[in-house]
């Protein structure tokens, strides 16, 4: 599914994305400015949590809650990562086993140690307001 969309519709591409997901794991690809992160914040808004979503670059990891403290998603950012030991060394393989939704910024650092199943997601900047979006509904 490719959809072009203007930010002030990403509420709506956020619903999209939760709905046609095949599991919950979803990769994020696409460069800087290209809309991860804001994507990210609105799925995190369309699923009820609490917690404002922003980038964990320099923590990794952040964990979102619902209005009951229910985890509803971890949000992995890698881009800062040297390789995937690194990636290891966070305890990634307990957080894959968790049913929480897992977000990913940067996969492809951690290449080798996706789920099989992840769901891709390619972003592309076309403009300051708008966004294209890609990915494979099962």
């Amino acid at each position: 599914m490719k959809i072009t969309f203007q930010l002030e519709e990403i509420s709506e591409v956020a619903k999209n994305v939760i709905a046609s997901a095949s599991n919950k794991s979803l990769c994020f690809y696409g460069g800087m400015g290209a809309g991860k992160t804001t994507l990210i914040k609105a799925m995190v808004k369309e699923l009820g949590g609490i917690d404002e979503a922003n980038s964990p670059t320099f923590g990794l990891v952040n964990e979102y809650h619902d209005k009951n403290g229910n985890l509803l998603a971890f949000h992995f950012d890698f881009y800062r990562i040297e390789n995937e030991v690194e990636a290891l060394d966070l305890g990634l393989e307990d957080y894959f086993g968790s049913p929480a939704w897992k977000f990913m910024e940067w996969p492809e650092k951690i290449k080798s140690l996706l789920p099989k199943d992840a769901v891709a997601i390619h972003l592309h900047f076309i403009d300051e307001n708008t966004r294209s979006i890609e990915y494979t509904i099962d």
